[in-house]
């Protein structure tokens, strides 16, 4: 299995009116490929955050598999 880090992003409007991009969450998880990764931290994060649905929190996910193995 590969290890993969996975981030829930959100649009903003910032101070000076100008759209921005956040980090809500950053969650690191083994999977088999990046479709698993993305399904097993949506459901991480809708249980951290206690919500039913992740895009309540966040617009998008971006996922990027990562070089360490445990």
């Amino acid at each position: 299995m590969a290890r993969y880090i996975v981030r829930f992003m959100k649009d903003i409007l910032g101070e000076n009116g100008r759209q921005a991009e956040i980090c809500q969450s950053s969650l690191e998880v083994e999977a088999a490929n990046s479709r698993d990764a993305t399904e097993i931290a949506k459901q991480k994060f809708c249980q951290m955050e206690r919500l039913n649905e992740w895009s309540l929190h966040a617009d998008r996910v971006h996922v990027a598999e990562t070089d360490c193995r445990p």
